[in-house]
């Protein structure tokens, strides 16, 4: 699986690919130029349960922290998954 991301002015998104197939896209609109929001997570049906949801959210975190960004989970799986794992709560705004 590749994460990839696409940023534009004022949104973006991550999205998992397999085999050029999008598995999974987790959606973000920026909130300012330190923060963005997290706005719908999504994962293809034939995905489910592979872990694609947490990769997505891990690699936004990480580009968070790569850019000393602060991120508001406004998306319910991302909040929940940000909440839950202690490496992930730095970035909360």
């Amino acid at each position: 699986m590749k994460i990839e991301q696409i940023d534009e002015v004022t949104k973006g998104f991550f999205q998992v690919l397999e085999d050029e197939t999008q598995a999974g896209k987790i959606e973000y609109t920026w909130a300012g130029k330190s923060k963005f929001i997290i706005d719908h997570t999504e994962v293809d049906p034939e995905f489910k349960g592979k872990g694609v949801g947490k990769k997505m959210v891990k690699a936004t975190v990480d580009f968070a922290k790569e850019n000393k960004l602060k991120v508001i989970p406004l998306c319910p799986f991302a909040k929940s998954l940000i909440e839950k794992t202690p490496e992930f709560q730095e970035v909360l705004a």
